[in-house]
């Protein structure tokens, strides 16, 4: 799942007015790949992987991390952040926003001469429809929450063909992340959504969609995909007309971008060990050595570089609150104390040690370790860490009415009904497969019985979405990925009411305690804070409630590990590197 993530810059600049005339491109900095493709190698495939066929190629429903419709808007947006310095850059837009009326309108001029995949052209009318689209509940599009502050709208307007006019409700620390949503075609979208609404964008570019019927505003277009094999998308071919390298020459190097869609990690790794796929998102010590091994026997010939920084992504376990069906549990689920406990019975030094092979760090809020920053504010705030501690777990559940413990081993209560509860994560995951296994046998040492099985991803993904006051599940075991360097907290996941505000979604979105409250109170608070210190001891606060309310128990975070095939050059200096930016932009990626 993908948690969505915000950047933050401020830009003064002088008026602008529309123009016809084809504006310079946008350049690459040299400085962002530590090894130049001076022979301008051009063509061939760069080949990743995924664990789960995809969903849909349509971009407003889409709720996959790694997705068709994200892969293909890859470069697109108004701003693009630079890796060395964090500062954001004009992309799509043609110079730096306007900014007025204290920081809450930014009037943008887009860059001339941009096309989509099918050659026409970019305007505002794009990102006017995107807007309206993504934030059409009826839709359900996973970014809804961005285009909100408080529930109030950023409204965004056309001036004229070349220029927008972004107005927040309050001023943000993450407008420029927030503006910098890729426009996906108004003579595609719009036409469907006048003729039909909600339902009828629902329908479009599903699965079954011909590859030429699908248009893009990024780098990449689908080619083809077969189900359960192999996606493959092509270089846009009009991206290159405005995207060019510090030399001037047109980007993407690449032709093509390929997803081979293996059955697990352990299938990921062998094709990567097998010199089939380029990239491979290493996570466990077993994964580096078995790398190394093959590096060092000649049989790979790869980069690798362990512990390069933490993952900007944990793995968490989150109990539902909305369980009318099942009046018991959901009183257990909504009991502070029943969280506590299942917090203090996750045993994270041995999920780290066993799944992850030593190579990671223990996660008890939704703010990740590589955000160090928050992460100290929030310790420093007094933010709660319920560690691993099986007799704390055990007085907390017998508080709740579970003291005795039946002949099998279990928990029941006065009227011997056993505390039990159901743990669902995705099949083929075998990190969070062994995460959840961990945490079964531990939680049968405290006496809870966890019924715990993996399955499909996109099920487990529309039980996790779903709302109301049935949903159908009582406890998953997932991960989100994504975040900031700038406000290191997703709008789609603490705010009630938003999209991945998983443990409490009914329908009408309304908080059901006092610390819901505030920390959405403090979300914004926090967004609306231009002053990093102030907003630093702001997410402090947030997390400390986070920590003290226990609405989701976070487990663990992988460490991030480059290694790539030396087949494909153009990735960034080692210092570049981290999970925050990844290993390399794929416009400056080449095949040697």
């Amino acid at each position: 799942m993908k948690k969505i993530p915000f950047k933050n810059a401020l830009f003064l600049a002088l008026a602008m007015t529309a123009t016809t005339s084809l504006a310079a491109p946008f350049v690459y900095p040299a400085a962002w790949t530590g090894e130049q493709n001076t022979a301008n190698k051009r063509g061939g495939e760069f080949r990743n992987y995924t664990l789960s066929d995809f969903k849909t190629f349509n971009p407003f429903t889409s709720a996959e991390a790694t997705s068709i419709p994200g892969t293909m808007e890859t470069g697109a947006g108004l701003f693009t952040q630079d890796p060395r310095n964090n500062e954001f850059i004009p992309k799509m837009a043609d110079g730096p926003a306007v900014v007025s009326n204290n920081n809450k309108r930014f009037v943008v001029k887009l860059r001339p001469g941009m096309k989509f995949s099918d050659g026409q052209p970019i305007t505002a009318d794009d990102w006017i429809t995107t807007w309206k689209i993504h934030t059409d509940d009826k839709v359900g599009s996973n970014s809804y929450d961005t285009f909100f502050i408080n529930d109030k709208p950023i409204v965004i307007k056309k001036i004229n063909d070349l220029t927008l006019q972004f107005d927040f409700p309050t001023q943000s620390a993450t407008a420029l992340s927030i503006m910098s949503f890729a426009p996906w075609p108004d003579h595609v979208f719009g036409k469907a959504y006048k003729a039909g609404g909600a339902e009828a964008i629902k329908k479009l570019w599903g699965l079954g969609t011909n590859p030429s019927e699908i248009v893009s505003p990024g780098m990449w277009v689908l080619e083809s995909y077969k189900a359960g094999e192999r996606a493959v998308l092509k270089a846009n071919k009009f991206y290159g007309d405005w995207n060019k390298d510090s030399k001037g020459n047109a980007v993407p190097y690449l032709d093509k971008y390929s997803f081979r869609i293996v059955a697990d990690l352990n299938a990921g790794l062998a094709a990567y060990l097998a010199g089939q796929i380029d990239v491979f998102g290493a996570s466990k010590a077993d994964d580096l050595a078995q790398i190394k091994k093959a590096i060092d026997a000649g049989n790979l010939k790869a980069y690798l570089k362990a512990n390069v920084s933490p993952q900007a992504t944990s793995s968490w376990i989150v109990f539902n609150w909305n369980k009318s069906d099942d009046a018991a549990k959901q009183a257990l689920f909504r009991d502070v104390r029943f969280r506590r406990a299942m917090s203090h019975i996750a045993n994270r030094d041995a999920m780290i040690k066993l799944a992850l092979g030593g190579l990671g760090s223990e996660v008890y809020f939704s703010t990740y370790p590589i955000f160090k920053d928050q992460t100290d504010a929030g310790l420093k705030a007094g933010a709660p860490q319920y560690k691993y501690d099986l007799e704390q777990a055990k007085k907390l559940l017998a508080q709740i009415g579970y003291s005795k413990i039946n002949s099998e081993g279990y928990r029941v209560n006065s009227a011997g009904k056993v505390l039990e509860f159901n743990l669902a994560t995705n099949s083929g995951n075998t990190v969070r497969e062994q995460l959840g296994q961990i945490f079964k046998d531990e939680a049968k040492k405290a006496g809870v019985k966890v019924n715990f099985t993996p399955i499909d991803f996109n099920t487990l993904v529309g039980q996790l979405t779903a709302k109301g006051e049935k949903r159908p599940f009582d406890a998953i075991l997932l991960g989100l990925s994504g975040g900031t360097n700038i406000w290191p907290f997703g709008v789609n996941v603490v705010p009630c009411g938003t999209n991945l505000h998983s443990y409490n979604n009914p329908t009408d979105g309304k908080c059901l305690t006092s610390q819901e409250q505030l920390m959405t109170k403090l979300y914004y608070q926090g967004d609306a804070e231009l002053n990093t210190a102030k907003r630093l001891a702001i997410g402090g606060q947030l997390m400390k409630n986070e920590g003290e309310l226990q609405p989701v128990i976070y487990l663990v975070g992988t460490n991030y590990h480059v290694t790539y095939n030396d087949r494909v050059g153009g990735e960034y200096t080692p210092d570049m590197m981290d999970a925050y930016y990844g290993s390399r932009n794929i416009a400056l990626t080449f095949i040697k």
